[in-house]
């Protein structure tokens, strides 16, 4: 054997052991030392490509694996590698491409095929990560999160009985018990029963992922509006003073009202909405909290409190209310949207797991905790499939 081949291969054994051993970088290295070796080796390709992959260097990984890959198409472990790489880098089609191939390979596999699912629901192609879910669950039928997944694919396809199936499935396993419960009420005809709170943490990582786009995609996509028409009698009128903008998020309210009041505070429960926020520069001081928690706690008090497209999150709001009766100053305004429900319907928790509120129930909770009715009237608030989505623009003194 040539001796640089033999290098090369005592190189390669020393990675693996590094690498079974959990030195990772020691690993790297001698992978790499023995590419330099033997170029274009599959097996090296893939070790270090893999390595790479543990060590969170994931552009550097895809670079190692797709030439392993190339190399010898069989290698199911580096296309399975090569997923996880891509997937951790937000190219979902084409993780699902890799994983798609392995699985083509060792079909046996289980937590490939789970993220094969995922990667298929983040395209949007329902019904082949369905499929795929559920070949997962035939696999490992005792897979809780994979159930909860399968019902939420379930849920937007709009096949409910199904869908409530699979949380209760998932909750039997031992499952999130509040994200399952909220999802099974979601899917349920929940007419006349309080509407299930939504957990924080599904809130917070809802608006965390949607942050870096939320502008573009609610401004732009989606045509939302509904800020600047819930904020124009308030800035028609005379100064609306100290403000604070609940549900701030990355700062369209704070934006229209900067210059025009006194001061503008903001909380919202999502870390990266606030960080946007911050980066504006429209507030005088934010807050990362959740809503109510925040109106309890605070120990400032302000002329108007604004809530644009908020509460369709937020469920019950007797608590808010309250809240913010204890900030407001005597006089003060409260001005806020919601989506719109039938009179008498209460709150309702709706299958695409927004909320909606009845005028009628707005009226009572506003009289319970002081508040008059400056106006109400209906407008949308946004767009949703390219339909119009009835709202209430809600002003309250």
């Amino acid at each position: 054997m040539d001796a640089s081949l033999e290098q090369a291969r005592s190189l390669f054994v020393e990675g693996i052991e590094h690498f079974e051993g959990g030195r990772l970088d020691a690993a790297r290295e001698r992978f790499a030392a023995a590419l330099a070796l033997a170029p274009g080796r599959p097996s090296v390709l893939g070790n270090l490509g893999i390595t790479l992959f543990r060590l969170g260097r994931m552009e550097e990984a895809v670079a190692a694996l797709e030439a392993a890959v190339a190399g010898d198409a069989d290698y199911d472990d580096a296309w399975f590698a090569l997923g996880g790489a891509r997937h951790a880098l937000g190219h979902w089609a084409a993780a699902a491409q890799a994983l798609g191939e392995g699985l083509a390979r060792s079909p046996q596999r289980v937590e490939p095929c789970v993220l094969h699912a995922e990667c298929l629901h983040r395209e949007g192609d329902l019904p082949a990560a369905l499929a795929a879910y559920e070949r997962a669950l035939a696999l490992d039928p005792a897979l809780a999160a994979a159930w909860t997944e399968r019902g939420s694919i379930l849920r937007e396809l709009q096949r409910f009985d199904e869908a409530a199936a699979s949380f209760e499935k998932a909750l039997a396993l031992g499952g999130d018990a509040d994200l399952n419960a909220f999802y099974l009420a979601a899917v349920r005809d929940a007419a006349g029963q309080e509407a299930a709170p939504p957990p924080r943490r599904y809130v917070e990582s809802l608006f965390d992922a949607y942050a870096e786009d939320f502008e573009d995609h609610l401004v732009g996509q989606l045509r939302y509006q509904g800020f600047e028409t819930l904020l124009r009698p308030l800035l028609d009128e005379a100064a609306p003073g100290e403000v604070l903008d609940l549900g701030c998020g990355t700062g369209l309210c704070g934006r229209q009202l900067q210059g025009v009041a006194t001061a503008v505070d903001g909380v919202d429960v999502s870390a990266e909405m606030i960080a946007r926020a911050r980066g504006s520069g429209h507030y005088r001081e934010l807050w990362h909290a959740e809503l109510a928690e925040h109106l309890e706690a605070s120990a400032r008090h302000y002329d108007c409190v604004v809530a644009a497209d908020v509460f369709i999150y937020v469920g019950e709001l007797a608590t808010v209310f309250a809240g913010v009766r204890r900030i407001l100053r005597p006089g003060g305004r409260f001005a806020f949207t919601v989506e719109a429900g039938e009179a008498g319907s209460g709150v309702r928790l709706l299958p695409k797991l927004r909320y909606t509120h009845a005028p009628d129930y707005l009226r009572s909770l506003a009289e319970a905790h002081g508040f008059t009715v400056s106006a109400m009237y209906s407008a949308p608030i946004r767009h949703d499939q390219d339909r119009p989505v009835p709202g209430l623009y809600v002003h309250l003194r």
